[in-house]
């Protein structure tokens, strides 16, 4: 047992959409971060719904109705690896994968109607529109925006650079 706390993790927020091939790509940084870093580094997925996609707005939705039901990641992942079945299929595809992953699927469907997470989806992206965010991905880490949707070339290395720096200041 130790009498100093232990150092609070370095967050990366991931400004996110689920209709996104590049947010489906960038899934691989994702677990190579987490692979290096463990609970050092927290990944937050943040909401950012883009108009061009019809159904990234219900996912979202459903995202949070997952994470309510204790399965947000792998709901999330299994979701990116159908960004083109969501184009296609839409809202029944959100249910399918609930049901998939052993979620209430009834819920999902009856979150998705009433609403009940619009709100943190509304402020994912009213706050992603604050700080600049335009497109997906978009990272955030310490004070500085990476952004994805234009190239994710070398940004996983620029996390790490930043995360180190971060940590090291910790000590």
């Amino acid at each position: 047992m130790s009498d100093s706390p232990s150092a609070a993790p370095v967050v990366l927020d991931l400004w996110c959409e689920l209709e996104c091939p590049d947010c489906h790509r960038a899934l691989s940084d994702i677990h190579a971060l987490r692979a290096r870093y463990g609970d050092r580094l927290e990944v937050r997925l943040r909401h950012f719904p883009l108009e061009k996609h019809k159904h990234a707005y219900a996912a979202a939705q459903a995202a949070e109705e997952a994470v309510v039901q204790g399965k947000g990641w792998p709901y999330i992942e299994a979701v990116l690896a159908r960004t083109a079945d969501l184009a296609r299929a839409g809202e029944p595809l959100l249910v399918e994968v609930a049901g998939e992953l052993g979620l209430d699927a009834e819920e999902f469907d009856t979150a998705l109607i009433d609403g009940r997470h619009l709100l943190i989806v509304d402020a994912d992206q009213a706050e992603g529109k604050a700080i600049g965010v335009t497109g997906t991905p978009t990272y955030v880490i310490g004070e500085e925006r990476l952004d994805g949707g234009k190239s994710q070339e070398g940004l996983r290395a620029r996390i790490e650079e930043i995360a180190d720096r971060l940590l090291a200041g910790q000590d």
